[in-house]
């Protein structure tokens, strides 16, 4: 099988996780069945959040930039980041390294025109208000014939994230996606993405009454399937 970097670290409990969905994603046997992973959890990556949303601090992209450089020098022959937020600085990482970068913005998009019904247009997103910020879905859902929809409440979504962070999940930071995802619902958005690692840690929280999926759980079918083939299908996993 063929090994998959990931840049990690943003959070680090969002990269725990995703090596456990991946653990749990394969049917194995032994261990040697499992997918071949190197892992560089790097919690001091420069804020996305305040280099996108307060207009301070350092940039990212060289950070990851380096990190992926480092991966594949480790033997990586694939890249995935499990951080939305982060997703906006993968042109840097691209121009780093010559190996694919599954994109988990461009594999959430398709999966959404999968699921919205025909004559309708509203995805709702769960994510950080930086990812509202820069648009970081919009134009690809747009091309895609969808609308993007965020909640009303960009600092309550904020506080819960960096709550997640400080603490891990709580019972406060359910409520408040639970809250995002029911307003998104009353607004006409019957699909909601949630777009952000953190809630994928309180995936559960959403409402009841809509169609809602992880982005996180198709990156790590995107490195599932990149793991499991011989290089045919490189390219539709990757962007």
């Amino acid at each position: 099988m063929r090994r998959v970097g990931i840049l990690g670290g943003m959070g680090p409990e969002a990269t725990v996780l995703i090596l456990q969905k991946l653990l749990a994603a394969v049917p194995a046997q032994d261990d040697a069945d499992h997918i071949p992973v190197i892992v560089d959890q790097n919690p001091q990556v420069p804020s996305r959040i305040r280099h996108l949303l307060e207009g301070s601090g350092p940039d990212p992209a060289p950070v990851l930039a380096q990190m992926a450089q480092r991966l594949v020098a480790g033997g990586a022959m694939a890249l995935a980041m499990p951080c939305n937020t982060a997703h906006h600085y993968a042109p840097a990482i691209r121009a780093a390294v010559n190996v694919p970068f599954l994109d988990m913005i461009a594999l959430s998009v398709r999966h959404a025109r999968a699921l919205v019904p025909q004559g309708q247009s509203a995805i709702g997103i769960l994510a950080s208000p930086a990812v509202q910020k820069v648009g970081l879905f919009d134009a690809a859902l747009a091309k895609a014939g969808l609308t993007a929809f965020y909640p009303s409440t960009p600092e309550a979504m904020l506080a819960a994230i960096r709550q997640i962070k400080a603490q891990g999940p709580s019972a406060a930071a359910r409520q408040a996606l639970r809250d995002a995802s029911q307003e998104l619902r009353a607004r006409g958005a019957l699909v909601q993405m949630i777009a952000c690692t953190e809630f994928s840690l309180i995936a559960e929280a959403v409402a009841t009454d809509i169609v809602a999926f992880d982005t996180l759980d198709l990156l790590v079918t995107a490195i599932v399937k990149f793991a499991q083939t011989n290089g045919a299908e490189e390219e539709q996993a990757a962007s």
